[in-house]
């Protein structure tokens, strides 16, 4: 999808953005807190456990964003469009880098 289409179609995780922006920022001080673990030589385990939190918080996010991109941006752009097959590898695309 070119850059044009993309800012035809926006976004789809609008009405989300209050609980995007509010699960980032607890996210923004979970790994504030990873420093200040890192800075005070806290046990390993501890550490490791704190980042597979924020990794967990994160894909919640990327999860919310995808879903709504599936139900919306993509829906729509399949429904107006006569290059079904550009969006459906786009998609493809963005779930093996966000599976990744």
């Amino acid at each position: 999808m070119e850059l044009s289409q993309e800012s035809k179609i926006g976004n789809s995780y609008s009405e989300h953005s209050d609980e995007l922006i509010t699960r980032l920022k607890r996210i923004e001080g979970q790994v504030r807190g990873i420093q200040r673990m890192i800075d005070e030589e806290k046990y390993c385990v501890d550490v490791l456990t704190q980042i597979a939190a924020v990794k967990a918080a994160l894909n919640k996010v990327g999860m919310t964003v995808l879903r709504n991109h599936t139900h919306g941006c993509v829906k729509q752009a399949v429904a107006e469009s006569e290059n079904g097959e550009e969006i459906i590898d786009e998609l493809m695309d963005v779930i093996s880098k966000f599976a990744n």
